[in-house]
């Protein structure tokens, strides 16, 4: 053979070698942008592999490839011990912020005019230590906080931007990012926040896409202009723009209030919930890619979640949690005095310290119904049969779960409550 035919089959032979290499999983990426993407098309390619897929090899390129610049939370070292394939071990606190900032298209109203890039949904995620039982707590965007000093995110050599008292909680995002909101979130509850995400309009629209749609009950028919929602009485699935719509929708529904729209989004996440569950979606490789890819492509994410694994060790820990025991909580509040923001209740105190002690609670069965802006029971569901006295599912080292005050409303995942439209 000649000295090119030598080099050739050498050459043949090490590419050979390095195909056929096993991936080694290591820690969170904190290098090179090079590296990053390695280390993801790694961990993409071990996720799709365990679920025996076989689009891997495209799913792996695509993944990397959406992946959006990160931002880093005061509290990510806490995420150091999550794996890299399977459901994460302990809890997590992880915050989800909506911003109304209008893609560039036009597609949303004018960018430059009609978007101020405000936080107008703060939601926590809070996943117990066992997995037996998670809250997701909504803050309303009108709420009046505390802002402790945050990093600059534009320039954080420059030292931190200065505390502020007595703003809307939905200033924050524009005064200091994610990271600013994170810490007045963390001064609010006394919990610590490791992770988070900024989801903007046309991350919504694929998210509900990703998972087939998510099914909602109207007591009424809905037509707001405003938002372009136009639904008709009844259960249906909405997907897409029309999901987009109702979680926007704010006017058309309960008292017009932004605390009613937090009702229909938590009513709207409860089925989320159950669609995933009910659906093995979280078994589901092709399914799992969508949201992957949705979730990617569609959100600012804290560095620490931007390994495709993580997302899916920490999914996977909300598998077999009990539907029950997710309970979806609007952080208690009462007007100002000024007719358009409201303070938080002496009742919130009951949530900051179940959230710092790791508690499940359980919300009081008439809450829902001494308010204006809530939903209402599904008409057309059977009535829950009550639970034997003592009887639980979650582990026996797990404490009882303590009844939260008649002021704070809410829901569990296994519930399906109605959104009612506003006759105004």
């Amino acid at each position: 053979m000649s000295e090119t035919g030598d080099q050739q089959a050498a050459a043949e032979q090490a590419v050979a070698a390095e195909q056929t290499a096993v991936p080694r999983h290591g820690r969170l990426p904190r290098r090179s942008a090079a590296s990053t993407y390695l280390t993801l098309a790694a961990s993409i390619v071990a996720v799709l592999a365990v679920s025996a897929a076989s689009v891997a090899a495209y799913a792996a390129i695509d993944l990397v490839g959406s992946v959006k610049p990160g931002v880093s939370l005061a509290n990510a070292d806490m995420l150091d011990g999550v794996p890299d394939i399977g459901a994460m071990d302990g809890g997590l606190n992880f915050l989800l912020v909506g911003s109304d900032k209008r893609p560039l298209d036009g597609s949303f109203g004018d960018p430059e005019e009609d978007s101020g890039v405000l936080n107008d949904v703060n939601m926590l995620l809070h996943i117990s230590q066992d997995h037996s039982h998670v809250e997701v707590v909504s803050f309303p965007r009108d709420m009046i906080v505390p802002v402790p000093e945050c990093p600059d995110p534009i320039d954080p050599e420059s030292g931190p931007l200065s505390a502020m008292s007595g703003v809307p909680l939905n200033s924050v995002l524009g005064h200091g990012g994610l990271g600013c909101v994170s810490l007045t979130i963390e001064q609010l509850t006394g919990t610590k926040i490791p992770v988070g995400g900024v989801v903007e309009f046309k991350g919504v629209a694929a998210l509900s896409e990703a998972v087939g749609g998510v099914e909602v009950c109207l007591v009424d028919p809905i037509d707001d202009p405003e938002s372009g929602l136009h639904l008709a009485a009844g259960t249906q699935s909405i997907s897409g723009y029309d999901a987009l719509a109702f979680l926007r929708t704010r006017k058309a529904v309960g008292d017009g209030s932004d605390l009613g729209r937090i009702a229909s989004q938590q009513a709207f996440l409860a089925s989320l919930a159950r669609t995933v569950q009910s659906d093995g979606t979280l078994n589901d490789p092709v399914k799992l890619y969508s949201i992957a890819k949705a979730v990617l492509s569609n959100m600012e994410l804290s560095k620490e979640l931007q390994n495709p694994a993580t997302l899916i060790s920490i999914a996977k820990a909300l598998q077999d949690t009990d539907l029950s025991k997710i309970a979806f909580i609007q952080y208690p509040t009462a007007e100002a005095g000024d007719g358009q923001h409201v303070v938080p209740t002496d009742s919130a105190e009951a949530i900051n310290l179940a959230l710092q002690e790791d508690r499940p609670v359980a919300l009081d069965p008439t809450a829902n119904d001494n308010v204006e802006f809530g939903t209402v029971a599904n008409p057309t569901a059977p009535a829950p049969e009550p639970d034997p006295a003592g009887a639980t599912d979650a582990p026996a080292t797990s404490p009882p779960a303590e009844t939260l005050p008649d002021d704070v409303t809410g829901l569990t995942g296994d519930e399906v409550r109605c959104t009612t439209a506003n006759a105004g």
